[in-house]
């Protein structure tokens, strides 16, 4: 039996993870699925619930459970309002492997929704986010591809 939404959802999947990698410059999946789920976790939990729903809608179907996984809307958006402190986040995520770059991990998982998600989407994400934080995204070159 063929379920093409499921077909289509892990091709979109596995484009993002080889999207991510070549970010990287790694031939290591689970370290880019690594980070795409750690980017976008923190960048959910940043947002207000309505935006962080609506980035929901612009993600593939695979990609959407991993988002929402083990999100507690009733305590979003959390309070973190500077550079190092987001940064920390992606760090504590990493601490395997301490010389992942945080900064590196935010921009390639950026990159790759650039490519993939409504640029008025990304433009609502980044004017909600504090300068400090807002400044990372930005440091990959905006919301256009």
């Amino acid at each position: 039996m063929k379920l093409p939404a499921i077909e289509r959802t892990l091709q979109k999947t596995f484009q993002w993870i080889k999207e991510i990698q070549e970010e990287l410059g790694t031939d290591n999946e689970r370290m880019a699925w690594h980070a795409l789920r750690s980017v976008l976790h923190h960048l959910r939990d940043r947002l207000t619930v309505n935006e962080a729903v609506q980035l929901a809608a612009e993600l593939p179907m695979l990609i959407r459970g991993l988002y929402y996984e083990g999100w507690r809307p009733s305590i979003v958006p959390i309070k973190i309002r500077h550079r190092e402190e987001f940064l920390d986040l992606i760090r504590k995520d990493f601490q395997r492997n301490p010389d992942v770059d945080p900064e590196k991990i935010v921009r390639a998982v950026w990159n790759v929704m650039k490519r993939h998600v409504a640029s008025g989407e990304l433009e609502d994400i980044l004017s909600l986010l504090p300068k400090e934080i807002r400044e990372i995204f930005e440091e990959s070159g905006g919301t256009s591809a």
